[in-house]
């Protein structure tokens, strides 16, 4: 990413083209550890407890250029024990975080932006949690703590909301001092108090997306199961309604009665948070220029009916290779089929009831071409996307897109903690075909802003 910069600063801000959507800024969280107060070494014998990483698994706007970022299960690079894939007590949490942008140019780009830890909040249960060898230290009567280890499972399915495994992917705030997040191990998604981390309420997930059979190894659980997620590959994106109405979840990868990974019809999912209802919808992972299919990292509203979905690929910095894929398509929900009540699954039937997507925004490309980013630097785990505030550059206006990475705790190989935002001004929302432009999100002033 050094190198990124540089290039961007020899480029100069004047030599960047103008035409929008364009490249505000980029900034890096450049601690070490987290606000989390949690002592001592993980299992793995490398990493600490309080060890920041990963935080762009989810990124959810909370108002006043404060935003709540979300690491996944925790670290799982070092080999230790591959009866729990590697897995640690890795504790789950979100952090919550300053991204204040100032109209200064920085290695070459027209904004700066610095980002500041503000504080952690750790996840738990008010009831009793099932967990398998390693049940956490800091546990008390009242406060069961989820974490990453894979063995953290008891009897039940996979959607059994007393397992203590949690791999949180995607995070949004709500109205009313709550926020949602996420999982992979259920799927699940679950409703906490921001403040807190105490879990408040259970959303109950159609069956379609339930794992009957259970085990530490993802790949041995994926062996013994028809349907239902495929592990590691469960609920990555959560998008909520600007009315704070509805979540609208996403697999990562189709479910294994829909072609599993790799496979083309991916399943979307709304809850109605007051009721509970879900309706679900289908989503085509296929892109025709690259006659293949990806899997899907995030979902975001625009409105009420519009989203955007990022696609793509495990490739960049991280992996050691050339990031090729990573996009965001905008689909519109508005008259599209709901299948729930089809009872239908398996590719060549949902296809048909896919909705259309269009190119909203090729990320590799912005960076690359536009602004001389190695592609060799572009993170290979894209995944947080958020909107923020409208900023005013140069006496422009922009809306702002904020995209952070997953690091996968190894800020070495794949990059710190990183933040880019992208500023789009209203006429290319128009260009873009958004039919009722970008619906700001109103968060409730009478709960206090960490």
């Amino acid at each position: 990413m050094k190198k990124a910069l540089l290039l961007l600063s020899l480029y100069g801000a004047s030599a960047i083209c103008a035409a929008d959507p364009q490249l505000m800024a980029i900034g890096r969280l450049s601690d070490e550890h987290d606000l989390s107060g949690l002592t001592g070494t993980l299992e793995n014998g490398v990493d600490s407890a309080n060890v920041l990483g990963g935080i762009g698994s989810g990124l959810a706007y909370a108002g006043n250029n404060t935003f709540l970022a979300l690491p996944d299960r925790g670290p799982n690079a070092t080999e230790w024990n591959a009866d729990v894939d590697n897995t640690t007590s890795y504790i789950s949490r979100f952090h919550t975080v300053s991204l204040q942008l100032t109209d200064t140019p920085s290695n070459g780009l027209p904004m700066t932006l610095a980002p500041q830890l503000q504080s952690t909040t750790l996840l738990f249960s008010p009831s009793t949690l099932t967990y398998g060898a390693a049940v956490p230290d800091i546990n008390t009567r009242n406060q069961h703590f989820f974490s990453g280890r894979s063995d953290n499972f008891g009897e039940g399915v996979s959607t059994n909301p007393s397992h203590a495994r949690l791999d949180p992917e995607a995070i949004r705030v709500g109205h009313n001092g709550k926020i949602y997040i996420s999982d992979e191990y259920g799927p699940y998604v679950y409703e906490f108090d921001r403040l807190t981390g105490k879990r408040t309420r259970i959303f109950s997930l159609p069956a379609a997306f339930t794992a009957d059979h259970l085990s530490a190894k993802g790949a041995d659980e994926i062996a013994a199961n028809t349907q239902g997620r495929v592990a590691n590959k469960g609920m990555e994106g959560l998008a909520m309604t600007p009315d704070g109405g509805t979540l609208i979840g996403f697999e990562q990868s189709p479910l294994l009665q829909d072609g599993g990974d790799g496979g083309r019809t991916n399943r979307i999912v709304t809850i109605d948070i007051e009721t509970g209802k879900t309706h679900q919808y289908v989503y085509d992972n296929y892109l025709a220029d690259k006659g293949k299919s990806y899997n899907s990292s995030e979902i975001l509203a625009i409105n009420d009916h519009e989203f955007l979905v990022l696609e793509r690929d495990g490739k960049g910095l991280g992996d050691g290779s050339k990031a090729v894929v990573k996009r965001l398509y905008k689909i519109d929900l508005k008259g599209a089929t709901d299948i729930g009540p089809l009872n239908i699954s398996g590719e060549n039937n949902l296809l048909p009831f896919a909705v259309e997507k269009s190119l909203f925004l090729d990320i590799v490309k912005m960076l690359n071409e536009k602004y001389g980013i190695d592609v060799k630097n572009i993170p290979a785990k894209l995944e947080g996307i958020a909107f923020g505030s409208d900023v005013v550059s140069s006496g422009v206006t922009y809306h702002t897109l904020w995209i952070a990475n997953d690091n996968d705790f190894l800020p070495t190989v794949a990059g710190g903690n990183l933040f880019y935002v992208v500023g789009f001004t209203d006429q290319d929302l128009i260009d873009l075909s958004v039919k009722d432009g970008l619906v700001e999100q109103k968060f409730d002033r009478r709960k206090p802003l960490r």
